[in-house]
């Protein structure tokens, strides 16, 4: 329940920021007695698409921390945690990276890392995931998500984020305003957007936000595929991270906060939607990997 109090509050929040910088930059009145303005509804699009992406970005590393639960380890406190940290920098210094936050949050099997930047990150592993591996499986699993922040897989997915959503919110406009006019062609007395507009711009931002979110989910598989090599790469053979995929195959996943799902070590499972693909899939990519 927090998490999705936490999400619909930020969201909130970060729409009424973005219609105030619409609003300041002018770009909101797009819809003139002349017509359509593409140019101003271009920048409302880019405001609206973008601002938002960012926005999230620039929050993911306290949202995380904040909605997962993360206790960030200062000052290890037993072997375990200080065999984590450890492992997090000789991973990190081996990917050419500055040391990120290591964390511990309660749940079932599942790690994640996030961050706006790569010298600045945050690696969150579950003490669901902790009990159930071996050592040289963890290893692995925190090797998958450093690879995520040396790929900086977290400003990709933000900008492939941002562009489908100022195509959403371009198109949306555009075709709603074609359709308004063709539906009041004749009619003179009221030069403002009408029913026809407001309609189809609320469909089809429905409509065409799905479409970005597939396209948006396909992208998150393929960085999943690298960052598995990555993770092979940097411990200097594959079979730990095929051992660790396997493991997690025969394990209930824990649910991650939206905000990061894309950057777990495995997420929400389906044909069209899902950020990560099946672990046979991983698994084989790992196993048929030249080198």
């Amino acid at each position: 329940m927090k998490r999705i109090a936490l999400f619909v509050l930020t969201n909130l929040a970060v729409v009424v920021v973005l219609g105030i910088v619409a609003s300041l930059l002018g770009v909101n009145r797009y819809l003139t007695a002349n017509g359509l303005n593409l140019g101003a509804l271009l920048g409302f699009a880019l405001v609206m698409g973008f601002g938002g992406a960012i926005i999230s970005l620039l929050m993911s590393k306290p949202m995380a921390k904040w909605s997962a639960g993360v206790q960030v380890i200062e000052q290890p406190r037993n072997a375990d945690e200080a065999w984590i940290v450890d492992t997090v920098r000789r991973l990190a210094d081996k990917a050419g990276i500055g040391m990120p936050e290591v964390g511990i949050f309660q749940g079932d099997p599942n790690a994640f890392a996030t961050g706006a930047f790569k010298n600045s990150a945050l690696v969150a592993v579950s003490t669901g995931l902790l009990q159930n591996m071996t050592r040289e499986e963890v290893e692995a699993v925190l090797g998958h998500e450093v690879a995520h922040i040396a790929n900086g897989d977290m400003v990709t997915m933000t900008l492939i984020q941002g562009v489908m959503n100022t195509f959403v919110v371009f198109l949306s406009r555009v075709i709603g305003y074609a359709v308004d006019s063709f539906l009041r062609r004749g009619n003179e007395e009221n030069s403002g957007p009408g029913i026809g507009y407001m309609v189809t711009t609320v469909v089809l931002d429905i409509v065409l936000g799905f479409l970005a979110a597939i396209i948006v989910a396909w992208f998150s598989r393929q960085r999943e595929f690298r960052a598995d090599a990555g993770a092979a790469h940097l411990m200097g053979r594959r079979q730990p991270m095929i051992n660790a995929l396997a493991r997690l195959g025969g394990l209930h996943p824990g649910e991650l906060p939206k905000a990061v799902e894309a950057m777990g070590i495995t997420g929400n499972i389906g044909a069209l939607f899902a950020t990560h693909p099946p672990i046979e899939q991983r698994i084989a990519a790992l196993q048929n990997a030249k080198g």
